[in-house]
């Protein structure tokens, strides 16, 4: 029987060496609740982090950008803008459509946005035009956020009004009502509608005008209330055939009598079934379809919101005729799922990787178990409090957690070393699990706060970085916090059961020979540092030059903000001259079409053409190319992007801007490529006047590419000049002159036919296929107060001008914004110093102001708070090293090689073409905890640490450095097993930082060395 040591050794140890049972149990509930949790779990691509956003879109068909400016967005700005929480205010008012988009604080829950959204809506409804045809509808989405589901409805026996009927009435409206869903979007506009096409020359003929022919048509369709009859015994109901359903009955419609004879509505027009706006059209590969657009609500699962669609869509398909056809064209969770999947086989790798490290450095089955059993088992009770905290397993949260495999493995490594160390020189094995446990539990408590007080300044980052970074910083601590636990619990208890001197003693040829490589390692490791030990000087200064060249890196290194991911979709933007029509703009977008589609890593593209929520005028197409999966092309998304973009520049009048779709949005708006920056003024004047030569400046920095504005005021506006004079003298108003061109040219919707399913419009407009453009105007036919009628041209002239195509306005004030990419050679960092340099040469006066949106601005923000972020690791490092060691050298000493760390860090990334961006900084972050581990471990094994006083002579730290050396090692060697598991990242796209890890063991040399001369003992020698 052994004799057990005094009850004061084990430390917290003690108990769970000494009751096998009870720590095995507790293990067991750990590992239990974290399989539960982990089922409980929901997937998602990233945090949810999204900002509070909404979007009011209004309708005013026929409307100038100017009307739309003035009449409808100004009144809803102006009561938007008193709401609190209210972030950013951006609009665009185009031809017929006013868009708002509303971007609230974080902090402001997105229903009570909601409530102040309507509750604005209602207070500016009175100064809204009284002949709008639908007030404004707002949906919880943000535009720039991109689809998570893209569908396709195709027919090849029925026309697309009838498509969009039932693809709206029986399946849009079911998907809107799923959990998630912001807004379901069907492009192509292909709506039911009775379209009354007016011939000039026969109302001219006939004495009528258009204005009479409304009213007619207005009289004769209504639905309303009729009353009811309710006599002694019977009530009954009125009704009557007030309605209205099909354009035969509109063109039997009696609209006059002219000598007694009735003139009906098919004598004077074409009177068809068609669709409710002509100048809208949407095409799956070529094909017309409807296009169905499902975006999610900000902080929707993407995961859990597109299951819950494919669930529902067999059913909705099946009430479809068999003509019609519902394709998928994309689904962003497809790729999401192969992302996090990938990332829990980089986990799992990890894990495999570094149990046959550590069995390579320990060259024993049982000390390997040991780790093997402690590192799954602390990742997976992490789970159960990621389910309390509600959490997700996201890319982030998988990160954390490959990261936490490496300091999981440390601790247990470091308790089986020293315990190891005991039993070899002659101990029991529990009496030397007591010991050993006991001498390394303050060890590991250091080890566990000083790391988790590097994750707190993560969680005070601010705005959409730092929530996005929260569940990645308490992930990692909660994991490093169980390592911790299970360390000081079940490691030494394994140790006491399963490590004996025959087991550590026992080897075969491959530990003979490892363990020779091993010894002169740290017999050359010996040697090397009793030469920095004898020459202190020498090493400070090599210590303060790390320092100075540390510095000297962060200042030249590239800087970026997130790592460009591939996803399979990209978004288009086609741009035409600013006067191309409808037909003109669809013309090139099939001729575009025609050369993508050719391209080998394209699998589907679909393309819209027209005005609505997403696109500001005529002249500009839409379009989503959805690339094939990546294991079935050879090229990355930004590859692809640069060959399209060449093949598509043959095609003559068309430019093409394109960009991949990102899982992180921050931009409010729909841009042409990447990253935005934004010129402000009072006026439209004082921005027509520096856009193009800001513009112009831009456009020749190699640092930037794909240049391009949102500024459009070349569009051709025919100005209806009024003699007010002479129409005043006739008796004709200002409302006479624009109800009849609003009548002729702006597919005015005049009535409204109302079944049990939906609701249909009249449309009413000339028939201008015998007098094109200008020409069409002459045939506009006035009515005088004595019945008279007077032509257009009698009373007005027509002046061709330029307007613009639309007006942008952010928090109320117009404003342009200039897209632009950054090459490949260049960084983000100097795009942004490029844009500022060009901006300080053109002098802009006061009233221009200039600002980056977007991910840009988050990049400008994330930089300025780096260096803060980095100092508050090392100060929350130094007070809780200082409160565990009792000492104000200590956590200098422990310290002093961050220097050297961050030289490596930085060198690595520079060697990988790669730039400082956000997952970089987190991994120097990270970096400085590794450092700071393994400086702790030194420090806690020198013999002289017990005192913790001054020492003459610098020998006395061999032994202790020596016994440090081998876990320290075994870090570095789990770092690279870690660092070759992140290499599947790159198969999807995602640049992370595996150099900073691997390259930090390329500076162990350095730390092993400079922390024994700054050690406390060694400062009087110095």
């Amino acid at each position: 029987m052994q004799v057990l040591p005094p009850d004061n050794t084990g430390g917290p140890s003690r108990l769970f060496i000494l009751r096998p049972v009870a720590t095995t149990l507790l293990m067991v509930a750990i590992l239990l609740a974290g399989i539960i949790g982990y089922r409980f779990l929901p997937i998602a691509a990233l945090p949810e982090v999204d900002y509070p956003t909404i979007q009011v879109v209004t309708l005013y068909p026929g409307a100038s950008p100017d009307v739309m400016t003035s009449a409808v967005t100004a009144p809803l700005e102006r009561q938007f803008g008193q709401m609190s929480g209210l972030k950013q205010m951006s609009s665009q008012s185009s031809g017929g459509a006013s868009v708002v988009t509303l971007q609230f604080q974080l902090t402001l829950p997105l229903d009570v946005a909601e409530q102040e959204v309507q509750a604005a809506i209602n207070a500016a409804t009175n100064l809204l035009p009284s002949d709008l045809p639908n007030p404004p509808v707002y949906s919880k989405v943000n535009p720039a956020d991109p689809p998570i589901m893209t569908l396709a409805v195709t027919s090849s026996a029925m026309p697309m009004t009838q498509v969009e009927d039932m693809v709206e009435t029986r399946v849009a409206q079911k998907i809107s009502q799923v959990s998630g869903v912001g807004l379901v979007t069907l492009s192509g506009g292909q709506r039911p509608a009775v379209r009354v096409k007016l011939n000039a020359q026969a109302i001219a003929a006939l004495g009528l005008t258009s204005e009479t022919i409304r009213t007619a048509i207005t009289g004769a369709n209504v639905n309303s209330a009729k009353g009811s009859l309710d006599g002694p015994t019977r009530a009954v109901t009125l009704s009557a055939n007030d309605q209205m359903q099909s354009a035969d009955e509109y063109r039997q419609l009696i609209i006059a009598y002219k000598n007694g004879a009735p003139v009906r509505l098919g004598d004077v027009a074409t009177v068809e079934q068609g669709a409710e706006n002509s100048w809208l059209g949407a095409w799956a590969n070529k094909q017309q379809a409807i296009v169905m657009n499902v975006q999610r609500q900000p902080g929707a699962n993407i995961i859990s919101t597109a299951d819950s669609i494919r669930q529902m869509l067999p059913q909705l398909t099946e009430s479809l005729p068999k003509s019609v056809k519902v394709s998928v064209l994309s689904d962003r969770t497809t790729n999401i799922r192969a992302s996090v999947a990938d990332t829990q086989f980089e986990l799992m790798l990890a894990i495999a990787l570094v149990v046959m490290i550590i069995y390579l450095f320990l060259r024993n089955i049982p000390a390997t178990i040991i780790p093997a059993v402690a590192v799954p088992l602390s990742l997976i009770g992490t789970f159960a409090v990621m389910v309390f905290l509600d959490f997700s397993i996201n890319n982030l949260t998988l990160m954390a957690l490959t990261i936490a495999t490496g300091f999981v493995v440390d601790d247990a490594i470091v308790v089986i070393e020293n315990i190891s160390r005991y039993i070899e020189k002659g101990e029991k094995p529990l009496t030397a699990a007591l010991k050993g446990a006991g001498e390394i539990g303050f060890t590991i408590i250091s080890l566990t706060f000083s790391l988790i007080a590097v994750l707190i300044p993560l969680l005070f980052m601010g705005d959409i970085v730092g929530r996005l970074f929260r569940e990645f910083a308490v992930t990692l601590a909660v994991a490093i916090l169980i390592s911790a636990v299970v360390s000081l619990t079940l490691t030494p208890m394994m140790c006491a059961r399963m490590l004996n001197q025959a087991s550590l003693r026992k080897q075969n040829r491959f530990s003979r020979a490892s363990e020779r490589v091993f010894d002169r390692v740290i017999a050359g490791y010996g040697h090397w540092l009793a030469k920095v030990l004898n020459h202190p000087w020498l090493t400070l200064s090599v210590a303060l030059g790390t320092l100075a060249l540390s510095i000297m890196l962060w200042v030249f290194i590239p800087k970026g903000f997130f790592p460009i991911q591939d996803n399979g979709i990209i978004q288009g933007t086609l741009q035409a001259p600013q006067s191309s029509s409808f037909a003109s703009m669809a013309e090139r977008q099939r001729q575009v079409s025609d050369v993508i589609l050719k391209d080998p890593a394209v699998e589907s593209l679909t393309a819209f053409v027209g005005v609505d929520g997403t696109n500001p005028a005529l002249n500009s197409a839409r379009l989503q190319i959805n690339l094939k999966p990546l294991d079935e092309r050879d090229d990355r998304v930004q590859k692809v992007i640069a060959r399209l973009q060449d093949t598509v520049d043959r095609v003559p009048g068309v430019d093409l801007y394109l960009q991949p779709t990102q899982d992180l949005t921050i931009d409010t708006q729909v841009s042409r490529t990447q990253y935005q920056f934004t010129l402000q003024a009072t006026s439209l004047d004082a921005l027509s006047t520096w856009v193009p030569q800001l513009l112009e400046k831009l456009q020749q920095l190699p640092q930037l590419s794909d240049v391009s504005s949102d500024w459009q005021d070349k569009g051709l506006v025919a100005y209806v000049n009024v003699n007010r004079d002479s129409a005043s003298r006739l008796g004709i108003s200002m409302s006479d002159v624009d109800n009849a061109l609003y009548n002729a040219f702006g597919q005015r919707l005049i009535s409204t036919i109302y079944t049990q399913a939906n609701q249909y419009r009249v449309v009413l407009e000339h028939n201008t296929n015998n007098t094109p453009g200008l020409a069409a105007l002459d045939t506009i036919r006035l009515t005088s107060s004595d019945g008279g009628i007077v032509p257009l041209s009698a009373i007005a002239s027509i002046e061709q001008r330029f307007a613009p195509l639309s007006i942008n306005h952010l928090d109320q004030f117009p404003v342009t914004t200039i897209s632009f990419n950054v090459p490949d050679e260049h960084s983000l960092g100097d795009a942004v110093q490029a844009i500022l340099d060009a901006e300080k040469t053109l002098n802009l006066p006061a009233n221009i102001t200039t600002q980056f949106q977007g991910s840009t601005l988050a990049f400008q923000a994330a930089l300025g708070n780096t260096i803060w972020l980095i100092v508050a690791a090392v100060v929350a490092m130094y007070i809780v090293l200082g409160v565990l060691y009792e000492s104000f050298i200590h956590p200098i000493t422990i310290l002093s090689t961050l220097p050297t760390a961050g030289v490596g860090a930085l060198l690595a990334l520079m060697i990988a073409g790669s730039e400082l961006d956000v997952i970089a900084i987190i991994g120097i972050i990270l970096l400085i905890g590794i450092v700071k581990k393994n400086a702790i471990m030194m420090i806690d094994f020198c013999p002289c640490r017990g005192a913790r006083t001054r020492h003459g002579t610098a020998r006395c730290y061999f032994p202790g450095l020596s016994a440090a050396f081998p876990p320290n090692s075994d870090d570095y060697a789990g770092g690279t097993a870690r660092r070759v598991a992140a290499d599947v990242e790159y198969r999807r796209g995602r640049r992370v930082t595996p150099s900073v890890r691997h390259w930090h063991g390329r500076w162990t040399a350095c730390e092993s060395g400079i922390n024994p001369v700054y050690h406390p003992g060694n400062l009087s020698a110095v």
